[in-house]
C-alpha cells in the first residue's frame, strides 16, 4: 500500500503545474463555498437578532384581538394599565426587560416632503431602547415627560430634510377612527444601521403617544427581552396562567427570517454540490490526461501482474493527494475570505426592511466550525468519486494493445 502512494505522488509530480492547478481550482471552489455558507448564516443571524432587539421582543403580550398588520388603536385590541402587566413580567427571573410600546401609523411632513410612518410610543428610560439611545447621532435622547419632541431615523430625516431642533408636523391615527395633528420638534436622530427600518420609524414618550391618539391607560403590546432566548418557553409557560391576553414568541413573529434560513440552506446545498462538481470537472481532465500519457506504463504494470483494482487504487490515491491539496489552499484561502466579511462585511446601502425581514446596510459573516468540516468532507468526497471514471478507464486496458500506446478495452 505503501508503494502504492509513493508511485501515486510522484506521478502528479511529473507535471507539476497542472496539478497544482488542478488544486487550486478546487480550492477556490471550496474558498468561495466557505465564504458563501458564512455569510449566509451570518446575515440571518444579524436579520434576526435585529428583528428581536427593534422590533418583536423575545415574547410580545396582546390583547386578544390585536392585530399588528392593522394596527388597531380600538380600546379592546390593547393592553390595559401596560405598566402594571409589564412590571409583573418584569419580575420573572428570566425576564431582562419588559416595557409597555404604543405603535400607530401616520403621515410625517417638513416643508419639503411628506412619507408615511410607523410611530412608537416607548418609556425612554427603559433598557430595550438601548439600541437607539446607543445608535444617537446628533441632537439629545427623549425624556419621559417630553410633549414636544421626537426622534427620527437618519434615513427619514434625510428624505424630509430635517436635522435636530428643526420642526415636523405628524399627522397620526386615533382610537376613534379620525386623525390628530401637531407640530413636534425632532429632538434627536439616530441609526440602527438598518436603512429600511430607519426611514420609516418614528420615536415619541409613551405618554404623549398615547395622549395624541387618545390611548391613555393602554398599550399596543408588552415588549419583553429575556436573557437567554432558550428561556423563551419557560416564560411562556409561566404566563400562560393569565389567559386575558395572547402571547408571541419571537419565532412566530420571525416566521420569514426562520423560514427564509432554513430554505436558504436547502437551496445552497445544491449549488455547493454544483460549484463541487464543477471544480470536480478538473480533477476528472486532469486524471484522464494523465491515463492516456502513461498507457505504456499502465500497460508494463499490468502484465507484470498488477491487478485492476491496485490500478483503480492509484489513481484514486492520486485524486486524494489532489482533493488534500486543495482543501488545504481552500481552508487557507477561505479563512482568509470569511475573517475579512466577518470583521469588515460587505455594504450594500439601503436594501430595505419589512416588518418581518430586516435587513442592515452591511452584510456580515458569521465563521462556523461546522461548516469548514462539513464542506471539507464534501469536497474530498467529491474528487474521489471525481476519480472513478479515470480509474476506470485505466484499469479496463488491455495490456497489449496498452503496451503498443494503443486503443483501450
Amino acid at each position: 500500500m505503501i508503494q502504492l502512494l509513493k508511485m501515486a505522488f510522484r506521478d502528479l509530480g511529473r507535471n507539476r503545474r497542472r496539478s497544482f492547478l488542478s488544486a487550486l481550482a478546487l480550492g477556490i471552489g471550496l474558498a468561495l463555498l466557505l465564504m458563501m455558507s458564512a455569510t449566509i448564516r451570518g446575515e440571518m443571524s444579524n436579520a434576526l437578532d435585529t428583528a428581536i432587539k427593534l422590533q418583536s421582543g423575545h415574547l410580545q403580550l396582546r390583547a386578544q384581538s390585536y392585530n399588528e398588520d392593522k394596527a388597531s388603536l380600538a380600546w379592546e385590541d390593547l393592553v390595559e394599565k401596560p405598566d402594571q402587566i409589564a412590571a409583573q413580567v418584569a419580575a420573572l427571573p428570566q425576564v431582562k426587560v419588559a416595557t409597555p410600546r404604543l405603535y400607530t401609523s401616520g403621515i410625517a411632513g417638513s416643508s419639503e416632503e411628506s412619507v408615511g410612518v410607523r410611530i412608537v410610543g416607548i418609556d425612554p428610560a427603559s433598557a430595550a431602547n438601548e439600541p437607539i439611545r446607543s445608535g444617537m447621532l446628533s441632537g439629545d435622547y427623549l425624556q419621559a415627560d417630553d410633549h414636544e419632541g421626537v426622534l427620527l431615523g437618519q434615513t427619514l430625516a434625510d428624505k424630509l430634510k430635517v436635522k435636530a431642533g428643526q420642526q415636523v408636523s405628524l399627522l397620526v391615527n386615533t382610537s376613534n377612527g379620525e386623525a390628530a395633528q401637531q407640530n413636534f420638534t425632532v429632538r434627536g436622530l439616530y441609526t440602527t444601521h438598518t436603512p429600511g427600518y430607519d426611514e420609516v420609524t418614528i420615536y415619541m414618550p409613551l405618554a404623549k403617544a398615547q395622549a395624541i391618539s387618545q390611548t391613555e391607560g393602554h398599550a399596543s403590546v408588552i415588549f419583553v427581552l429575556l436573557k437567554n432566548r432558550e428561556d423563551t418557553q419557560a416564560v411562556v409557560t409561566a404566563l400562560q396562567s393569565n389567559s386575558q391576553y395572547q402571547i408571541k414568541t419571537w419565532e412566530q413573529m420571525n416566521e420569514l427570517v426562520v423560514s427564509f434560513e432554513s430554505y436558504a440552506n436547502a437551496m445552497f446545498a445544491v449549488l455547493y454540490l454544483i460549484i463541487l462538481g464543477i471544480t470536480a470537472t478538473v480533477i476528472v481532465n486532469t486524471l484522464v490526461m494523465s491515463v492516456f500519457e502513461r498507457t505504456r506504463e499502465i500497460g508494463i504494470l499490468s502484465s507484470i501482474g498488477m491487478r485492476s483494482s491496485s490500478i483503480m487504487a492509484m489513481f484514486f490515491a492520486e485524486s486524494a493527494f489532489l482533493a488534500m491539496g486543495g482543501i488545504v489552499i481552500g481552508l487557507g484561502l477561505g479563512s482568509l475570505l470569511v475573517l475579512y466579511m466577518a470583521r469588515v462585511g460587505f455594504h450594500i446601502g439601503n436594501y430595505g426592511a419589512t416588518n418581518s425581514l430586516m435587513i442592515g446596510e452591511t452584510i456580515y459573516a458569521s465563521p462556523n466550525a461546522g461548516d469548514f468540516i462539513t464542506l471539507s468532507v464534501i469536497a474530498f468526497i467529491v474528487s474521489l468519486l471525481a476519480a472513478l471514471y479515470p480509474a476506470l478507464l485505466a484499469a479496463r486496458m488491455d495490456p497489449v494493445d496498452a503496451l503498443h500506446g494503443g486503443k483501450q478495452a
